[in-house]
Formats: structure tokens, sequence, C-alpha cells
């Protein structure tokens, strides 16, 4: 039953409510999905968890209205990307100011990663921290998962043109960001 397609595992989710077929499908995308929530949340591994096992729930309950017009990954990391700005949403409605305390630190570690040992892989997740979150889902989508532009605009829900815009504002302040980064001072 592994080797079924995402469409037979979803039809039968669908017409039989088969929860195997489902455990099967979340097998399949929990582990990339959770990277990229990592990635997005700041390496926040419980909130991450939470936003992954929150985004399943609700693609539990959506799968009949899944059209099958965007590819199954798609239509998920739009269910994700939705619980995870809700989720900031309802902490910054919570927390006046605390996106900006946040924001302070995180380019604070930005700057201190700079002059440290650390390599590049460490240097550009805390620069992807500094990103706005719609920039940093964009780059994200674009770099990690290698979607395409259009398959980014699908599951941001915004027009292609602002995908583009996101990825290259993302990209221009990671360039600047990383400027002074050097393979020889981390060696």
């Amino acid at each position: 039953m592994s080797l079924a397609t995402d469409q037979a595992l979803i039809e039968r989710v669908v017409t039989t409510n088969c929860h195997d077929s489902f455990g099967i499908l979340v097998e399949r995308y929990q582990s990339d999905l959770r990277y990229s929530l990592r990635q997005m949340t700041g390496w926040n591994e419980a909130l991450a968890d939470d936003l992954a096992q929150e985004t399943f729930i609700q693609v539990f309950k959506s799968l009949k209205s899944y059209q099958g017009t965007a590819k199954f990954s798609s239509w998920l990391y739009r269910i994700a990307y939705n619980q995870m700005v809700s989720h900031f949403r309802l902490a910054r409605n919570r927390e006046v100011g605390a996106s900006e305390a946040l924001l302070a630190s995180q380019l604070e570690q930005v700057d201190s990663s700079s002059t440290s040992e650390l390599d590049l892989h460490r240097d550009l997740a805390e620069a992807m921290k500094a990103l706005p979150t719609n920039q940093r889902m964009a780059i994200h989508l674009h770099l990690h998962r290698q979607l395409t532009h259009a398959e980014i605009s699908t599951i941001m829900g915004i027009p292609l043109g602002t995908a583009k815009t996101l990825i290259n504002r993302g990209k221009n302040t990671l360039r600047d960001l990383l400027s002074s980064w050097s393979p020889e001072d981390n060696l």
C-alpha cells in the first residue's frame, strides 16, 4: 500500500476514512514539512512540531475539499503556511511589541554570528531569521524545496509577481547580511 500514489491514498481517506492511508501521506511529507516549519520559526522545534501537527489535523479535516488542481504537497504547504501565519498573528495580538523584540534579538544574533567560528549553513540559518516571515517562506520554498515561482505563488496565496519580488528581496537581504562571510574566516 505504501507504493500507492498520493491521489489513490487521498481517495481511500475520503471514501472510506482509511486512517492507514492518511498515515502513509503523513509519513511521506512530515519530515520535509517539519524541517520547513523549523526554518520558518527560527529553529523553534517545539513550535514547528506543533504547527506540523495542526497542519496534518487540518489536512485530514479538509481532504474532501482537495481539488487536485495543485500538487498535494503544494496544498499541504499552503495549509502549513496559513497555520504559521495564524500562529504569528495570534501571538502578535497577545504580546504587542514581542515581534519587534524577537526581530531585534535575531538581528543581534546575525551580527554576532558574523564574527564567530560558525559555518556558512549556521550563518545562513541565522540570516534567514532576520527576514520577514513572507520573504523567509518564499526563499525557503525556492532554495530548499526548489519549487517554481508559480508553485510558491499558489502555496502562499499571492500573485506570481509578488512571489518573485519576495524571493528577489530576500536574496538581496541575505546577500547583504552574509556579505562579510568568508570561508577562510571559518577554517
